[in-house]
């Protein structure tokens, strides 16, 4: 034992003295060495002591320099992996993914837009449009009416009732017949899907996802210490046979689907496919989390899952995507047994939806601005997909005319995490395929979202620097 001990302290004393090892300047109160070295990397990517492409130590060499255990730096390497911070390839090591804009604790990014700095292709957000001048519309209609403090107040029924009508007519313009009474509100999605995995899992359950899935989803199922169990998907989205298998072998009754305009391949399931993934719901007990925030872009789609089982669906839906980012407006409709306890843990998160902006989306939605607006962002992911196919050529990709984001396979010359920091050192961020993949298939693919920059010139010389990387083989073409 004193011999084994010995060559791993001469093999560590050797790589630090041979070479320039990272070490992260700790918080030593930190109860959670693991997440505070993950903290460290983050801090140092922002403030340039890590560049990207820049080789981290290995796990057992940081270990042993800083005396702790190879768990711990194990956990720490995951988390920073699961931030989007590092990545790890076979031969390579675990190095910097891309530079990132300083992070807060916890890893979120500011979601503000520039005019300068990067082409950020790495966030999945609407434009604005006429957002504006609608608003000012209806706030300035809002202040000449009387009622106007029962929007302040504490969500009155008054208040809530039209607003939950609205949304049932909003749900039924994708074909959902679902009553009002059915409905609750959120502040957007992504706290509708948080509400619904509050209420109806618990720790240890597993929940069946599609192989690639929205990131947040990872997160949160860390949080409520859900198993995630992935099932396989091809070109139109999750295989109903995959599907069932995943089910079967973990015992799950709980799973998360995104059917249409699918984050990050753009698969949108056809109607069969809903079918069979349906029955599978009914026979097999299971309770699908069916998150349509994408639902309204696309011209022409299947009927939503839940219209196919509708006492198994919790759909998930909001106006942001269709309206605008900001109006953070989510709608859950769910069979009247699962209900009670989706609108409990809204309000055990938020408390309620600001009655105010619920009600900029009931009027939007009762007097038709909501349906311009969508068409406005039909039209720009329209006219961004041209952009795309113009400068990206005859390169395969997934994409759909109406689809904000587009899943970019890589040639073979190119490394996923490679191309992704190449692509940051020449001015544009992406979403590397690892950040969505659930278990150890890796896709060779990068996401780019293509709504996200306000300028078309940026989105141009953006995707004009992803197709001279792709056409460099490996290398930056100049």
């Amino acid at each position: 034992m004193n011999a084994l001990v010995g060559l791993l302290s001469h093999r560590c004393n050797f790589y630090i003295a041979t070479m320039a090892i990272w070490r992260p300047n700790l918080d030593l109160n930190s109860s959670n060495r693991a997440s505070a070295i993950a903290d460290a990397i983050a801090t140092d990517i922002a403030s340039g002591r890590l560049a990207v492409g820049d080789r981290l130590p290995p796990q057992r060499i940081l270990a042993w320099t800083l005396g702790l255990s190879p768990n711990t730096v194990m956990r720490a390497y995951d988390e920073a992996r699961r931030r989007g911070l590092v990545a790890g390839e076979v031969g390579r090591g675990t190095y910097v993914r891309a530079q990132v804009p300083a992070l807060p604790r916890g890893g979120l990014t500011p979601l503000s837009r520039s005019p300068d700095g990067p082409v950020d292709f790495s966030r999945n957000l609407p434009f604005t449009g006429a957002a504006a001048e609608e608003l000012a519309a209806t706030l300035a209609q809002l202040g000449k009416e009387p009622g106007l403090a029962d929007f302040l107040d504490r969500g009155e029924e008054r208040v809530r009732a039209p607003q939950l009508a609205a949304a049932a007519a909003f749900l039924g313009r994708l074909g959902l017949d679902i009553s009002p009474p059915s409905i609750t509100l959120a502040n957007g999605g992504q706290q509708g899907v948080f509400a619904a995995l509050m209420a109806l899992s618990r720790p240890g359950d597993a929940l069946v996802v599609e192989a690639l899935t929205y990131q947040p989803i990872m997160a949160m199922a860390l949080h409520f210490g859900l198993r995630l169990v992935p099932a396989a998907m091809d070109g139109e989205g999750v295989l109903p046979d995959a599907f069932e298998a995943a089910v079967r072998r973990s015992g799950a009754r709980l799973a998360y689907l995104m059917p249409t305009l699918h984050t990050p391949t753009t698969a949108t399931l056809g109607l069969e496919r809903r079918r069979q993934i349906a029955a599978i719901a009914e026979r097999r007990d299971v309770t699908v989390i069916e998150d349509d925030v994408f639902g309204f872009l696309p011209r022409q789609r299947p009927v939503p899952i839940a219209a196919l089982a509708p006492s198994r669906t919790v759909f998930v839906t909001s106006v942001s995507k269709s309206m605008a980012p900001g109006l953070r407006v989510g709608y859950v409709a769910a069979p009247s047994h699962l209900l009670p306890a989706i609108e409990t843990a809204v309000a055990v998160s938020s408390w309620m939806p600001p009655p105010l902006m619920a009600e900029i989306a009931r009027r939007w939605i009762v007097d038709g601005t909501g349906a311009r607006l969508n068409a406005a962002q039909q039209a720009h992911a329209a006219r961004r997909q041209l952009l795309a196919r113009r400068l990206l050529g005859n390169r395969p990709y997934l994409a759909d005319p109406d689809g904000l984001h587009l899943w970019l396979p890589l040639p073979p010359e190119w490394q996923m995490g490679s191309f992704a920091a190449a692509a940051s050192e020449a001015g544009v961020r992406v979403n590397a395929g690892d950040l969505f993949a659930v278990g150890a298939d890796k896709p060779s693919a990068v996401r780019l979202c293509l709504s996200y920059e306000m300028d078309d010139r940026r989105v141009e010389d953006g995707l004009a620097i992803i197709a001279d990387l792709l056409a460099g083989g490996g290398r930056m073409v100049t």
